[in-house]
């Protein structure tokens, strides 16, 4: 679904947004901006051809949860979610947009807690935070069957690297020094 493009930016504010719009990278992330800003933002990025994902638990003013998501969907036709809700990832897979299902590994527990998430609601792809817990990937393909991105705490290009050849088919991050 995000075709050949691995670095998907995590855009926060209207300069990063310009620097974005001018990048031949067709999928960003808007996060941290205000509800009422996100119908010209979608429009702005729509005119230049990319596609929309909204992290849907930082964006201000927005309920995240499925009345919320179908918000997005229906109204400002944004192209795909990222969200930890279950309930939003549902509304996702029935009206046909991408859902990404973003977890944090803190310890064992709360991956288990999240990969049975997962295995019920079958997203398009999840998002693992932090991206530098590589080592993990492996057994998480094993017991989900959808593609990773990781993300979170993202520094060097190397860690970009070490991401993609660990198996992640993207890696998400809100430096702009990477997007190019």
């Amino acid at each position: 679904m995000l075709g050949n493009q691995r670095i998907i930016p995590a855009i926060s504010n209207h300069q990063e947004l310009r620097l974005f719009l001018q990048t031949n990278l067709t999928y960003g992330i808007l996060m941290n901006f205000q509800l009422a800003q996100l119908p010209d933002l979608v429009l702005e990025m729509k005119n230049k051809d990319k596609k929309v994902l909204i992290h849907s638990e930082l964006i201000k003013g927005l309920t995240s949860d499925e009345y919320g998501a179908i918000y997005l969907i229906q109204t400002l036709k944004v192209d795909g979610i990222i969200s930890s809700k279950p309930k939003v990832i549902e509304v996702c897979k029935k009206r046909k947009v991408i859902g990404i299902l973003r977890f944090f590994l803190k310890d064992s527990i709360s991956l288990e807690q999240s990969l049975e998430v997962a295995s019920k609601t079958n997203p398009d792809y999840l998002e693992v935070l932090p991206a530098l817990c590589t080592d993990i990937i492996p057994e998480i393909k094993q017991r989900i069957h959808c593609d990773i991105m990781m993300g979170g705490l993202i520094r060097t290009k190397d860690q970009i690297a070490t991401c993609l050849l660990a198996g992640a088919v993207g890696v998400t991050t809100s430096n702009p020094q990477f997007w190019i």
